[in-house]
């Protein structure tokens, strides 16, 4: 008998994008599940024009409660869990076959998300457990995670996500969060995402303070430890904090040496230290470029949620920078060139530039 995979997913007021979520997903599927917190648009009306099987749920500011009970209406041996603002743009049938035979496992799918930027979109990428077998369930009121002592592998999903492009989602989440943290104060996940929360409504004094009470209790065995101390530096950097900068960066942390993220991040950091005061911080300049070699050394991760380029077209764009400034013209051209052929335009016309 063929194994069976059900999209199980939580909605409301989404009659923007479900569409397009449920053409993407619905080829791959056994069976849809629709939970429906209180929409007050045709969202329930798209979905059933999908053949989804659509239930009512009372919203309860508690993202595992919905998916839980959404989870508990599947009759299938696999879930896969998505949000409406998230569609399916790559599906190996072929290898998925095989994976759903076995369940001794969690599937955590690609999921590159589109992001806002000072010069247009930029795109984090990150490797998150959504296809999971019929017996797991989540916990956490936000950004909820699956709970199972079951290993967590690749698997050749990939989704696209455009919720938090030109969206604040701040107003829902620091509420639920606070929530959260009031039951846990010493939940450095929780800190770390009330962290992420404030830094992006760029609320530096809250964005350090949680970001420092979620740093003093990690073990660095997380999986999202790494971008706990990425975003940290950038919050305490963009607080000018410059010497509690240097005194994280000096504690050598094994646990973030692999991560590309945070030797670029250090190369951002270390060329404001320099420019906010050469006569004092002047020793340090050579950390810029050392910085970006060991994220280019590195290369792209799939192992921790990374922003796509730290460890290739980014770095070698900033590092030509940095050459270009100390007059080494032809080390420049070369990062831009490998740059370019990564498809990075920026460095492409900085490459024209600089040769015209």
């Amino acid at each position: 008998m063929p194994i069976r995979l059900a999209l199980v997913m939580i909605v409301r007021n989404e009659e923007a994008k479900l569409a397009r979520c449920l053409e993407s997903a619905s080829p791959y599927m056994d069976d849809i599940i629709i939970v429906d917190t209180g929409s007050t648009d045709r969202t329930k009306e798209i979905a059933e024009r999908f053949g989804a099987r659509v239930f009512d749920f009372a919203w309860q500011d508690d993202f595992a409660a919905a998916r839980n009970y959404a989870l508990d209406q599947s009759v299938s041996e696999w879930n896969l869990v998505l949000d409406a603002d998230e569609y399916i743009v790559r599906f190996d049938r072929q290898a998925m076959d095989g994976l759903l035979q076995e369940t001794k496992h969690l599937g955590r799918i690609e999921v590159v998300s589109l992001t806002s930027e000072q010069e247009g979109e930029g795109h984090a990428k990150g490797y998150i457990t959504r296809l999971l077998p019929s017996q797991v369930r989540f916990e956490g009121r936000i950004h909820e995670q699956a709970v199972s002592g079951l290993p967590r592998v690749n698997v050749p999903i990939a989704v696209l996500h455009d919720g938090y492009l030109h969206t604040d989602k701040s107003a829902r989440n620091i509420p639920i969060l606070l929530a959260e943290a009031a039951m846990k104060p010493n939940d450095a996940y929780v800190n770390y995402q009330l962290g992420k929360e404030y830094q992006g409504v760029n609320d530096l004094e809250r964005a350090c303070h949680y970001f420092e009470r979620a740093f003093r209790r990690l073990h660095g065995r997380e999986r999202y430890a790494p971008n706990a101390a990425v975003q940290y530096i950038y919050a305490l950097k963009d607080a000018k904090r410059y010497e509690a900068v240097l005194s994280m960066i000096n504690l050598r942390l094994s646990w973030v040496q692999s991560f590309p993220d945070y030797h670029f991040a250090c190369g951002v950091f270390y060329l404001e230290l320099v420019l906010s005061d050469p006569g004092r911080y002047i020793a340090y300049l050579p950390e810029i470029e050392a910085s970006y070699l060991r994220s280019i050394a590195l290369g792209e991760t799939d192992r921790y949620d990374t922003v796509e380029g730290t460890g290739s077209y980014l770095a070698l764009y900033n590092l030509a920078v940095y050459y270009e400034i100390f007059g080494r013209t032809g080390e420049a051209l070369d990062c831009l060139k490998r740059a370019g052929e990564l498809g990075y335009e920026k460095a492409k016309a900085r490459l024209s530039a600089l040769k015209g």
